[in-house]
C-alpha cells in the first residue's frame, strides 16, 4: 500500500519556520514527507534536512519522495526523543528550524493491520515501531481495571472510561480480546445509545488513549522539548503541530516556561533565581486550520500549530 498522507497545516508550518536557504531543518516525524518536501524545496545546495522516524514504512516514502534533493537530506529511522544525540552523530549541534506533526499518520490508519482503526477489524497492535516488543494487545489483555480506567480518562477524555474499562475487563475473563473489531464492539457497548448518536464512533477516544500509552507519547513529548529549544541556532524555530488537548497543553506550557522562567516572587524588584528566556512564543493563540482545509482534509479538525522562536544567547 502506497505511504498516502496529506500533511495538516502545511503551508503555515513551512512559512512559520522562517527558512534560510542555507539552514540546517529537522523534521522529528518524517510521515511521507510532506513538510520534508516542501522545506527542501526552499533550500540551497548549502542547506540541509534531517528527517527522522521510527516508522519503517513512512521512512521509505520519504526516502523515494526526497530522493531528488540528493545529498542535502539525511533520513534515520529513530524516535524525535533521540533528537539530540542523533544530530551529533551527524556533526550538527545546532539547526535553525524543527518540526513536530504530532498524531497518526493516514497510512497508519487506513493499513488495516497496523491496528490503529477502529473501522476495521484487524490484530490489536498499535505500534508505530514495530520493532518494539510490546503491542495494544498487551494493555487491553493485562493492565488492571484501576490501569485501563486511568489512560482512557487521560489520554481518550472519555467520561465513560469506567464504564469502559469495566466492560473490557469482564469480555477478557471469557478469553483474550485479539482484534480491533472486538474492542471496539466492547467499547460500544459500554456506552448509551444516545451518546453514540451524536458523538461520533464510540471507540475513538479509548483507541486514543491505548495508542498513547503504547507509544509514550506524551512522556517523550514533555521529555523532548527542552532539548529542541536548545538544539535551536538564535532566531530558530520550532513548529509543532498538536492533536490532542494534553499535548497541546504540554507544549503551550513549555514554550511559555522556556519564554518566562523566572520563579522569584512577583514582589521581587529584580530576579535573583537566574532563570533566563530562551526565547519567545510567537504564536499567543495556536494556528487552526482553514475552512478550505477542514472541508477538504477531515484530519485536520482538531490541529494546532504552535512555534516558539530562539532568542539570542
Amino acid at each position: 500500500m502506497e505511504f498516502n498522507h496529506t500533511s495538516v497545516l502545511l503551508e503555515e508550518t513551512v512559512n512559520g519556520l522562517n527558512i534560510k536557504p542555507d539552514g540546517i531543518y529537522v523534521d522529528g516525524t518524517l510521515g511521507g514527507g510532506g513538510h520534508a518536501f516542501e522545506v527542501c524545496k526552499r533550500l540551497n545546495s548549502l542547506g540541509r534536512f534531517i528527517g527522522i522516524d521510527q516508522d519503517e514504512a513512512a521512512i521509505e516514502a520519504a526516502s523515494a519522495r526526497l530522493r531528488d534533493f540528493g545529498e542535502r537530506v539525511t533520513i534515520v529511522r529513530s524516535n524525535y526523543c533521540d533528537m539530540k544525540s542523533r544530530l551529533h552523530e551527524e556533526g550538527i549541534e545546532k539547526v535553525d528550524g524543527i518540526v513536530l506533526d504530532l498524531g497518526v499518520s493516514s497510512y497508519q490508519l487506513d493499513t488495516a493491520e497496523r491496528g490503529f482503526s477502529y473501522r476495521a477489524d484487524a490484530p490489536l497492535d498499535m505500534r508505530m515501531d514495530r520493532r518494539q516488543q510490546m503491542t495494544a494487545r498487551d494493555i487491553v489483555n493485562g493492565y488492571s481495571e484501576q490501569d485501563l480506567y486511568r489512560i482512557i480518562r487521560d489520554y481518550g477524555e472519555d467520561r465513560f472510561a469506567k464504564n469502559i474499562a469495566k466492560h473490557i475487563c469482564v469480555e477478557r475473563e471469557k478469553g483474550p480480546i485479539e482484534t480491533t473489531g472486538e474492542l471496539a464492539e466492547i467499547i460500544s457497548h459500554a456506552i448509551p445509545m444516545k451518546i453514540q448518536k451524536t458523538s461520533g464512533h464510540p471507540a475513538k477516544r479509548t483507541f486514543q488513549a491505548i495508542r498513547i500509552e503504547l507509544n509514550h507519547e506524551l512522556d517523550v513529548l514533555r521529555g523532548t522539548l527542552d532539548d529542541m529549544i536548545d538544539l535551536l541556532h538564535p532566531g530558530g524555530r520550532l513548529c509543532i503541530i498538536t492533536f490532542h488537548s494534553l499535548e497541546d497543553r504540554i507544549v503551550k506550557s513549555n514554550f511559555k516556561k522556556n519564554e518566562n522562567p523566572c520563579i522569584c516572587p512577583s514582589d521581587f524588584p529584580v530576579c535573583v533565581c537566574g532563570r533566563v528566556s530562551k526565547g519567545k512564543v510567537v504564536t499567543r493563540k495556536p494556528i487552526l486550520p482553514g475552512e478550505y482545509e477542514l472541508e477538504h482534509n477531515s484530519r485536520s479538525k482538531s490541529a494546532k500549530l504552535r512555534i516558539f522562536e530562539r532568542g539570542d544567547e
